[in-house]
């Protein structure tokens, strides 16, 4: 079996979101939280080979190169959820989206501001003032019912709770459980957690909220810091 991460679901210019990517990977293990691990960044335009691991995972690979390993994880209970903002002070919150200024990756699919509507997600996190960042998530018609676009929007919201226009970040692991999909047209909500950084690696939470309140997705998210 192969995937083919297309040039539209890039994060930086040349590879591929790490959280869409990640969605790819874990939606084929099936239900329950799944654990993936980026071990490069995920080429573009180029057929990965998707095989079974020894640990009943998957791999992700570029000829005999690992880009990335996903494997079942624990309970959902082991996912925080990152408590909601009122949806009415969502729109304010937003439009102070730091990436409107300095972006690292402002072509980014989930949260490029350089995207136009229809092509990237845009959502645009802005921070809350105690660790966490709010935005709204648009569905498209393209991307609704789909479980890797949840993993998506739960990737670029939690690295932005992080000072990340200062100090660049790629996605390194992301532990995520989705228990529903957005429709199409429906207003969602994300919400991103800063949980601490230590050296190079920093680590946060994100959920997904549907237009009714419930719960989507959760994960919590690895950083890496580049140079």
């Amino acid at each position: 079996m192969t995937v083919t991460v297309q040039s539209r679901f890039r994060g930086p210019t040349t590879s591929g979101n790490g959280g869409y990517v990640a969605g790819v990977l874990a939606a084929r293990l099936g239900a329950g939280p799944v654990t993936v691990t980026l071990r490069t960044p995920p080429p573009l335009e180029t057929p990965l080979s998707v095989r079974s691991s020894l640990d009943g995972g998957l791999e992700l690979a570029d000829g005999d190169m690992l880009v990335a390993v996903a494997g079942a994880s624990g309970s959902e209970g082991d996912l925080v959820a990152v408590p909601p903002v009122p949806v009415a002070e969502v729109a304010e919150i937003s439009a102070r989206y730091p990436g409107f200024s300095a972006h690292p990756f402002p072509e980014c699919f989930v949260c490029g501001p350089a995207r136009s509507p229809g092509d990237g997600l845009r959502l645009f996190p802005g921070r809350v003032g105690d660790g966490r960042t709010a935005c709204l998530w648009s569905v498209g018609d393209d991307v609704a019912g789909a479980p890797e676009f949840v993993w998506a929007a739960l990737d670029c919201p939690g690295g932005w709770s992080a000072p990340i226009e200062g100090r660049p970040m790629v996605l390194g692991r992301i532990t995520a459980h989705v228990s529903d999909v957005p429709a199409a047209g429906e207003s969602c909500l994300v919400m991103g957690g800063f949980v601490g950084t230590e050296g190079r690696k920093t680590w946060t939470d994100s959920t997904l909220y549907g237009a009714d309140g419930r719960v989507l997705g959760r994960a919590r998210s690895t950083w890496i810091a580049i140079p």
